[in-house]
């Protein structure tokens, strides 16, 4: 806008570390950067905080920007997302309102790692030990957990994070199943796994099943009643993916009677999760708050990246464009 200086906000900090994570001094006094540090769930709250902003940095797919909420921020130019893909923007609407949409390099295995951390955490009872010894139980111990060497680990979804998912359960002596629409055997047999034939088969033979498959229209709602109940009884599910790929309410059945032995979650149909979910209380559940991507490596790539995006915009030529 003319005669001001650019506002910049920076969108979901929830640990405000943004301005930590990368060398915003190089922008110099060409911007006014602002931090929002709580999530801005409905979108009159999106509209009335971003009022008069033309630069928004969005992390990952926290805040959504449809036509109707780009309608109402008029003076919105530059939508920077963190990462090089974001279904909470509509690229379209973006396009025709003139807003330039720019995306940042990302963490190449942060996700699967976390993944990891979940089923180790579902199998050995973790989080209920720990509380058990911080609160001073007498017992001492509370459960019995299981080990990985010699089971089945099936992967639905077999691109980086897949890949990365199948070396962590040969590491642990797993076996390792596999299956993805563009699967092939001849890659299966590079990664040195075995290559299912359909998600059916690949459910049938898994006794931990992880998810890494992308939210599209195939996928939603992919994990349901049916597929559940062809799990064999008290195995494991783990999903770092996204929440809408499996039915939530299928899922707090075979969690609740006790067909699945036990789930991972990291992600979830609504974000934030709500105070009363199930999956707060259910004590076979290990659920974290969508931080598969959050490490300080990932946040660097990110925010450097950011930072550049708003110097290429501010200089007349963006970059890493998604809306082209």
């Amino acid at each position: 806008m003319p005669g001001k200086t650019p506002r910049v906000v920076l969108l979901d900090d929830y640990q405000g570390v943004a301005l930590k994570m990368a060398d915003w001094s190089g922008l110099g006094d060409r911007v006014q950067i602002e931090q929002v540090r709580v999530p801005l769930g409905r979108p009159e709250e999106v509209v009335e905080r971003l009022a008069g902003v033309e630069i928004v940095i969005a992390m990952r797919e926290r805040t959504s920007f449809d036509a109707k909420v780009m309608d109402l921020l008029p003076d919105l130019k530059l939508l920077v997302t963190t990462g090089m893909v974001n279904a909470s923007i509509d690229m379209e609407a973006a396009r025709e309102r003139g807003v330039v949409v720019c995306g940042t390099p990302g963490s190449r295995g942060a996700a699967a790692e976390h993944a990891w951390a979940l089923l180790m955490a579902v199998a050995r009872c973790i989080p209920e030990e720990v509380d058990g010894l911080r609160s001073g139980d007498p017992a001492w111990q509370r459960t019995v957990g299981i080990e990985l060497r010699g089971r089945t680990l099936g992967i639905a979804g077999f691109g980086n994070l897949g890949q990365r998912m199948a070396r962590f359960g040969k590491a642990f002596d797993m076996d390792v199943a596999a299956w993805s629409r563009s699967l092939t055997e001849t890659v299966a047999q590079e990664h040195g796994v075995r290559c299912m034939g359909s998600l059916d088969e690949l459910l049938s033979v898994s006794d931990v099943l992880s998810l890494h498959l992308p939210l599209n229209s195939h996928t939603r709602g992919m994990i349901g009643a049916a597929e559940l109940s062809r799990m064999k009884q008290g195995r494991i599910l783990i999903n770092t993916a996204r929440g809408p790929i499996v039915d939530e309410t299928a899922l707090i059945s075979a969690l609740e009677n006790g067909h699945l032995g036990g789930a991972g979650l990291d992600v979830f149909e609504i974000e934030p999760l709500p105070a009363d979910h199930s999956f707060r209380s259910l004590r076979n559940v290990v659920a974290t708050p969508h931080v598969g991507y959050v490490t300080q490596e990932t946040y660097e790539i990110y925010f450097h990246g950011a930072v550049e995006a708003v110097g290429a915009y501010l200089d007349g030529a963006p970059i890493r464009v998604l809306n082209d």
